[in-house]
């Protein structure tokens, strides 16, 4: 009897081993999946603006880097003149893999204040300010 009991034990310990050995290998699966989501989640790089005041167009372009356009893109453009939202923008995917320009009719004189947030559907956002001057 105490034979059979010690290799009971010896079961529940093996286990309980395989069981953690498991475990670890879907997390290091489940973190390596997820890695590359994180690798490619970036804030825009660069947003530049030109308002043109003839046309009352604001011209924003966009320079974020991502290898599917349709996964990882901008999701929103907001527009604010003089610290009030007048505009957003929301997006299901990106023109380019890179570089890209959005044009939106924008009322504005001299001294308005534009502010334009761009914002990653994954991660980050990035925002900029022209005051109009003529």
């Amino acid at each position: 009897m105490k034979g059979s009991a010690k290799s009971g034990t010896g079961k529940a310990r093996i286990s309980s081993q395989v069981v953690i050995i498991v475990f670890g290998i879907f997390t290091f699966f489940a973190l390596l999946t997820a890695c590359p989501i994180a690798a490619y989640a970036h804030t825009p790089k660069e947003v530049t603006l030109v308002y043109n005041t003839d046309a009352q167009t604001l011209e924003v372009t966009i320079v974020h880097e991502t290898p599917s356009p349709t996964w990882h893109y901008i999701k929103k453009v907001e527009i604010k003149k003089n610290g009030k939202s007048v505009r957003i923008n929301d997006y299901t995917s990106q023109p380019d893999k890179t570089k890209f320009v959005y044009s939106y009719t924008v009322q504005a004189a001299k001294g308005d204040v534009l502010e334009v947030t761009a914002s990653c559907n994954i991660y980050g956002s990035k925002t900029v300010k022209l005051t109009v001057d003529k």
